[in-house]
């Protein structure tokens, strides 16, 4: 019973009530897209917290043979939150899509519609792809393809959530008309740098682990590896590395025209999928 109390179908949606009920009371002059927006902001970086943790704990505990050893994080973190999370933000993400259009008086949002939501997945197109590839992809192989192997490797899977926290920080300070602060400034290099490594970096470095253990060069390791795996592989970091590139591309963009970007919006304010990027 006290699993399913804590489990993540009732904690996240449980949270994003809370702060859309709370938020209003501290920030009166925000809208409700605001407020959607940055709760959906505050549960992200919980959870990202949780699988970070989780992560931590499953690599440090199953590095002594990263194939074989085991840990029941490794498994309970996917049932119990990480997919209850998953479906979760799809929702919340729509609402935060509903509700910025709403606000602005836009005609088809007068109410929720098949419209709405389909005006919701051809605009987050990539990053709802993204969601359903893990719940259909990480949650089959964590429960039934594994052969009960390779608890270490869904560790560092759990990692790719550690930029999370730090693209809502951004977000939030942006909100809160902090984006000229140095913490913003601060945070945006931290959202390079935990992107670049937790999300990109991370993949070459699972194989060059698997090719370590059984003595293989790291270029043979696909070979090696059944082609489902490459496959899933390839369709997590696929988006990361397009969501990475526009990273670069805008931070760029602000550095060349920083003199005259006092006001204007930082590369880590906008709206579109990167921010999400889990």
């Amino acid at each position: 019973m006290w699993r399913v109390l804590v489990s993540g179908a009732v904690l996240f949606p449980g949270l994003f009530l809370a702060f859309r009920k709370a938020l209003p009371a501290v920030f009166k002059r925000w809208t409700e897209a605001d407020v959607v927006l940055v709760s959906e902001r505050l549960v992200s970086s919980i959870h990202a917290i949780l699988a970070t943790t989780a992560g931590i704990v499953v690599v440090s505990s199953c590095r002594g043979n990263v194939i074989t050893d085991r840990h029941w994080l490794a498994t309970s973190f996917v049932i119990w939150y990480g997919v209850p999370y998953m479906s979760y933000d799809i929702f919340a993400m729509y609402l935060s899509h509903y509700y910025r259009f709403w606000v602005k008086g836009h005609e088809d949002y007068k109410g929720h519609s098949l419209r709405t939501v389909n005006s919701f997945v051809r605009k987050e197109f990539l990053l709802v792809l993204h969601h359903i590839a893990l719940l259909t992809i990480l949650l089959p192989i964590t429960l039934f393809f594994r052969k009960d192997q390779g608890d270490y490797f869904i560790g560092c899977l759990f990692l790719t959530e550690l930029s999370t926290p730090f693209v809502s920080l951004g977000k939030i300070l942006i909100q809160l008309g902090m984006q000229d602060c140095w913490l913003h400034k601060v945070n945006g290099g931290m959202v390079l740098l935990s992107f670049f490594l937790c999300r990109i970096v991370l993949f070459p470095y699972m194989y060059w682990v698997y090719g370590a253990h059984y003595g293989i060069p790291v270029y043979s390791v696909p070979f090696h590896i059944p082609l489902s795996a490459n496959l899933g592989n390839l369709c997590i970091l696929a988006p990361q590395v397009y969501w990475f590139v526009l990273l670069c591309r805008k931070g760029y963009r602000l550095y060349k025209r920083q003199c005259g970007a006092k006001g204007q919006d930082s590369p880590f304010s906008s709206t579109e999928p990167l921010s999400k990027a889990e």
